[in-house]
């Protein structure tokens, strides 16, 4: 039976093995550096990885084209999570087909997956410099939008287009807030907009903006105003212009 695959020697199959098991080793540190945006952590971890590669010596086979392949393809994949185009990743995954078949020697090898991991990284920052801005206003529009129903973090992550995880850390760094501390501020503000403008009841107004029960607006009204609705919209409501002014006293 013929067989159409290159042959390998026993001991390149095997240095092969070890370099692939080292690299599914650091895997998970270099994504998790990717997805952070930590540079530093990632180059280390790419010059560890290039070092136990050259020390494979002269068993060193075309095989590790495809392995270096496969780790950038990772690395952009843990890119477009954390806020990096997808069209722009996409697009560098072909030409880096392109360079890998043109590489020949280790310092070329070496320049090319420190490049590529700066390129994707750069592609990164400029993106996320790009679509913060609209992400958060797009998030947090959505987020007064529905905040009468339930809203969990997954669906809005999904609406503006990327993780929860990323979404988490959008919010914080921009806003200071979790997910959770926004939309109950937001629920909290609408309430006090109702309070003073409407004649609802605190049971109408607890449904209207999310909340479960009048009980539970009650607790967090106290909690982030320092008091009850009703001691808000006793002392926020402007006086009555139809009221009768008392007449100021003369002297006779």
């Amino acid at each position: 039976m013929n067989n159409d695959f290159p042959s390998m020697a026993l001991g390149e199959a095997r240095s092969f093995d070890r370099i692939r098991e080292f690299y599914l080793y650091e895997e998970p540190a270099l994504l998790a550096a990717i997805k952070v945006g930590d540079r530093r952590e990632a180059r280390r971890i790419i010059n560890h990885l290039l070092v136990h590669i050259y020390s494979a010596g002269e068993e060193r086979s075309e095989l590790l084209k495809g392995l270096l392949l496969e780790l950038v393809v990772m690395i952009s994949r843990a890119a477009v999570e954390a806020g990096a185009s997808q069209t722009e990743m996409l697009g560098m995954r072909f030409s880096h087909l392109a360079e890998l078949a043109e590489l020949d020697d280790d310092e070329a090898l070496a320049a090319w997956l420190r490049g590529t991991l700066e390129r994707i990284f750069t592609a990164m920052e400029r993106q996320q410099r790009f679509e913060v801005p609209v992400l958060v206003t797009s998030t947090l529009r959505f987020m007064r939008q529905h905040m009468a129903r339930e809203l969990t973090r997954a669906e809005l992550a999904r609406h503006v287009g990327i993780s929860p995880g990323h979404l988490t850390q959008l919010l914080k760094e921009r806003t200071g807030r979790s997910f959770v501390e926004l939309l109950r501020e937001m629920r909290v503000q609408a309430a006090c907009e109702l309070l003073v403008q409407t004649p609802k009841s605190l049971a109408e107004i607890a449904s209207d903006c999310g909340f479960c029960d009048q009980s539970y607006l009650t607790h967090v009204f106290r909690v982030l105003r320092g008091m009850t609705p009703k001691q808000y919209r006793d002392t926020s409501r402007p006086a009555d212009p139809g009221a009768t002014a008392i007449p100021s006293s003369t002297t006779p």
